[in-house]
C-alpha cells in the first residue's frame, strides 16, 4: 500500500470543510500537554514527520483514491478542495507550523507546536492534519519524557553514590518486542535515545541517523546472552554455558551480559559464577554482567549484589558506598520507574553505590504510554471570518481540565528567570521575553532541522 496523506484522517474529518463558518478565512490551531503523569515534557517527533510525510507531495491518483474511499465509507469529499492544492501548491500543504526546539523541556500547559493556513481557501486543512500530526507528537514526545524522568532518578542516585559519569548507560531499552509495530519501534526506540546511549532496538539505530542528520552511532550495546543460549546446555551443564560466555566475550576492557536464573539466580551467582568459574571471571578481564530474570526485582537485586559482594569482594568509594569488583548487575524485568526507585533506595539503604546496577526496561518504555499519560491534544483557539479575528475556545462544565486557550498563542521564555509562558500573540511586544516557537515548516518546505546532538544539547537545558 503506498502512503495517502488524504487518508491519514479521522473518518470525521473530511466532513467539516461544510461545517466551518460561512467566510472562514484562516485557522489557528495549537498542541500542549494538558498535564499528566509529567510536570514536564520534552518535546520530540514532528521532525521525522515534516521529513517523511508533510514534505511528500500528494498526487491526481491520491484524490481519486480518497474519492473513493470516502464515498463507500458515507463521507462528503471536498475534492475541489483538494485539486486546488494540487494545482496550486503542487500536493504540498498550504500551512504554517511552528514548534519549540526539538529536546526541549517544557512545563505542562504550555503550546509546543501551532499550525495555521497560509492560503484564505484552505482554512479547512489545519483540522484535517490534527490526526497525523498530534500522533506523531504526543507518542515521541511522551515516550522521552518518561525515559527523561527516569533519567533524573537514576542521575540522583548516582550523583549521592557513585559516577555520574555512567549515567547514558544506565537505561536500556529492551523494547523492541514489545511494541506494537516496527515502526513504534524507530519512533520510541529514538525518543528514549535522547537521553541515553543504551539499546537493543536496531530500528532507531538508522532512523535517527536519517531524520536527525547525524553520522553517528547514536546508541551502543554489548553481547549477552538469553534462556535460549544458556538453556540448551542443560542443567547440569549450566556451567558450561557461562564458561563459554567468558571464551566466546571476556577480554581487556569488554563488557558481557549473561542471564542466569534459568533454574536457580542464587545458586548460580553464589557456587556457579562465584565459585567454579570465579577465577575464570577474573582472569578474562572482561567486565561480567550478571541478568536475574525473575521474581520481585529490588528483593531479587539486593540478593544478588550481596552474594556477588560475598565472593568477589568490593570497594568503598570516595562517597562511602561499595562498588563490586569484576562484576555488575542488570535488571531487566518488572522494569519501570517506580521499580527503578525501589532497587535504588534497596541498595542505597545497604551501602552500595548505584554503580553496581544498570537497568533493561521493555514494553514499559516504548508501549506502556498513551495520549492521556500527558493529556495530549491539538485545539482550535483563532479563527479569521471575512477578514475578522475570533477566538475560539471550548470550556466545558463537566471538566475544567479541556479548557482550552484562546487566541493566537505564543510559547516565550522570560529574560529574567527563565520561565516559559505561553501568552496571546499581541501581548508579546510588550513583555520583555524570547520567543520560543520556531517556525520549521511552510507550504511543503521544511525551514528547521535539528541535529541528533542537538536535541540531546536541548533536552539538558535547565528548565524553570
Amino acid at each position: 500500500m503506498s502512503y495517502n496523506i488524504i487518508l491519514d484522517t479521522d473518518s470525521y474529518k473530511p466532513s467539516h470543510f461544510l461545517q466551518t463558518p460561512k467566510g472562514t478565512r484562516n485557522q489557528f490551531s495549537y498542541i500542549e500537554s494538558r498535564g499528566g503523569v509529567y510536570p514536564a515534557t520534552l518535546f520530540t517527533g514532528l521532525q521525522p514527520l515534516l521529513l517523511t510525510r508533510l514534505s511528500v507531495p500528494f498526487t491526481q491518483e491520491h484524490i481519486e483514491e480518497a474519492a473513493e474511499v470516502f464515498a463507500a465509507h458515507g463521507e462528503p469529499f471536498n475534492r475541489e478542495g483538494w485539486e486546488y492544492i494540487l494545482n496550486n501548491y503542487g500536493g504540498l500543504m498550504p500551512v504554517s507550523i511552528k514548534a519549540v526546539p526539538e529536546g526541549l523541556v517544557v512545563p505542562t500547559h504550555n503550546v509546543l507546536v501551532t499550525v495555521e493556513s497560509t492560503d484564505d481557501k484552505c482554512a479547512w486543512v489545519v483540522s484535517y492534519l490534527e490526526t497525523m500530526i498530534l500522533r506523531a507528537v504526543w507518542y515521541m514526545t511522551t515516550v522521552a519524557t518518561q525515559s527523561w524522568s527516569i533519567k533524573q532518578v537514576i542521575k540522583a542516585a548516582l550523583e549521592k553514590t557513585g559516577d555520574p559519569a555512567g549515567l547514558p548507560f544506565k537505561l536500556h531499552d529492551f523494547g523492541a518486542r514489545g511494541v506494537s509495530s516496527y515502526e513504534s519501534a524507530q519512533l520510541g526506540g529514538a525518543a528514549h535515545l535522547i537521553n541515553f546511549m543504551g539499546t537493543d532496538t536496531v530500528p532507531a539505530l538508522q532512523f535517527i541517523r536519517k531524520m536527525y542528520m547525524t553520522s553517528a552511532m547514536p546508541a551502543f550495546s554489548i553481547p549477552a546472552a538469553e534462556h535460549s543460549t544458556i538453556t540448551p546446555f542443560g542443567r547440569e551443564g549450566e556451567v558450561d554455558a557461562y564458561r563459554n560466555m567468558i571464551k566466546q566475550f571476556s577480554k581487556e576492557g569488554s563488557i558481557y551480559a549473561v542471564v542466569s536464573d534459568s533454574y536457580d539466580i542464587y545458586n548460580a551467582v553464589e557456587n556457579l559464577w562465584g565459585g567454579v568459574l570465579k577465577d575464570e571471571v577474573i582472569a578474562g578481564k572482561g567486565l561480567l554482567v550478571i541478568r536475574p530474570d525473575s521474581g520481585h526485582p529490588a528483593t531479587v537485586v539486593l540478593k544478588c549484589v550481596q552474594l556477588i559482594d560475598k565472593k568477589f569482594g568490593s570497594v568503598v568509594n570516595s562517597k562511602g558506598y561499595k562498588v563490586l569488583n569484576n562484576v555488575r548487575v542488570i535488571q531487566g524485568d518488572g522494569i519501570n520507574e517506580q521499580s527503578i526507585v525501589e532497587i535504588l533506595e534497596a541498595l542505597i539503604s545497604n551501602g552500595y553505590s548505584a554503580d553496581n546496577i544498570a537497568f533493561g526496561q521493555g514494553g514499559a518504555l516504548l508501549q506502556k504510554v498513551d495520549r492521556d499519560t500527558q493529556k495530549f491534544a491539538m485545539k482550535c483557539s483563532w479563527i479569521d471570518i471575512d477578514g475578522v479575528g475570533h477566538d475560539v475556545y471550548k470550556d466545558p462544565i463537566t471538566d475544567s481540565g479541556k479548557r482550552s486557550k484562546r487566541g493566537r498563542l505564543k510559547l516565550v521564555r522570560t529574560k529574567m528567570g527563565g520561565k516559559y509562558i505561553t501568552m496571546r500573540e499581541e501581548d508579546f511586544v510588550k513583555t520583555p521575553v524570547d520567543n520560543v516557537l520556531v517556525e520549521v515548516f511552510r507550504n511543503g518546505v521544511v525551514l528547521k532541522t535539528y541535529t541528533f546532538e542537538k536535541v540531546r544539547a536541548n533536552s539538558e537545558k535547565v528548565w524553570s
